[in-house]
């Protein structure tokens, strides 16, 4: 089925984690017929809700549940990475523009986001033996002209070692032989829209969701999933609540050093988070930031002149 065309951009919600990016992203979704496409990395995985947050009920607008994509596909334990989730995007906001609505870009995980609206070309490319060999005779100098024939060449980065050098040549040249890949990962129009607050604010909100989180069972779910077979050390590389948590369940912290040290991890995400918004500020990004202090009301009033001004129907 082909995609229909649409003129007008993708809408992205991102900000740190405790913004409330979801129910921005639901109320707009709701009020412009659209449906949520979720950029985290850890909510793709199924029988992980309260410590990724899924928090479900903020899908429920006005009482109509918003559909969400990219949530509860995985199971937990399986590998999942940026490219598998670039295509899986591509694939949902394709689905959602087909039946003529609006897909809202939505979450915190900053290179997924990126990977979306920058079209990074992540498809895994096989080494080439014939063509290194080619290369082999040719100096630095000629390399590099011979990538820059291929793309235009911003920076350093590939031509600082001569293996980088062969391997971005590698990588071109099989874009070239195969121009549907390219075609697939272009780069995405999108109106980006932030959410950040005062951080001492933020931080509070942080600590007492985490209690709350405990409360309603977050150990109780990692105990489960332990139960259920899944490795103890990829719930550990899942990070964050998963990494203490499980540490506190096989007997590597205490209870009280699991919460003060998860506690100042997810704080360290946070702001790790900031750190990614503001890169992909640099590199040309541009996005309109909303403090989350301000009433609803002028919250989405400026989120939608915003859109409006930017080729937005409102």
């Amino acid at each position: 089925m082909e995609e229909k065309k649409t003129h007008e951009p993708l809408i992205t919600i991102l900000g740190p984690t405790a913004t409330g990016k979801t129910k921005v992203a639901v109320r707009i979704a709701h009020d412009l017929g659209g449906e949520i496409v979720s950029a985290d990395s850890r909510q793709v995985f199924r029988r992980m809700d309260i410590g990724t947050g899924k928090d479900l009920s903020d899908y429920t607008c006005n009482g109509r549940t918003i559909p969400a994509h990219l949530i509860d596909i995985e199971e937990p334990g399986t590998e999942y990475n940026v490219f598998r989730y670039q295509q899986a995007a591509y694939d949902a906001i394709q689905d959602i523009r087909n039946r003529s609505l609006r897909p809202v870009l939505c979450g915190g995980s900053g290179m997924y986001i990126e990977a979306v609206l920058r079209g990074y070309r992540l498809f895994p490319v096989p080494e080439n033996r014939p063509l290194r060999e080619s290369l082999s005779s040719k100096s630095d100098t000629e390399l590099t002209s011979l990538l820059a024939s291929y793309k235009s060449l911003h920076n350093d980065t590939d031509t600082s070692e001569r293996d980088r050098l062969v391997r971005a040549i590698e990588i071109e040249d099989y874009y070239r032989a195969h121009p549907e890949l390219s075609e697939r990962v272009k780069p995405m129009d999108s109106c980006i829209i932030g959410l950040r607050g005062d951080r001492d604010a933020i931080r509070d909100k942080i600590t007492r969701r985490l209690h709350e989180r405990l409360q309603e069972g977050m150990v109780e779910e990692v105990k489960n999933l332990l139960d259920d077979g899944v490795d103890p050390k990829r719930l550990v590389r899942y990070g964050l609540e998963y990494k203490f948590v499980t540490k506190y369940i096989i007997g590597e912290l205490a209870y009280g050093d699991m919460v003060a040290q998860l506690n100042t991890a997810i704080h360290q995400f946070s702001k790790r988070q900031m750190t990614w918004f503001r890169r992909m500020e640099r590199m040309g990004f541009n996005i309109h930031w909303i403090d989350i202090s301000v009433s609803e009301k002028e919250k989405m009033d400026d989120i939608y002149h915003f859109l409006s001004k930017n080729g937005i129907k409102i």
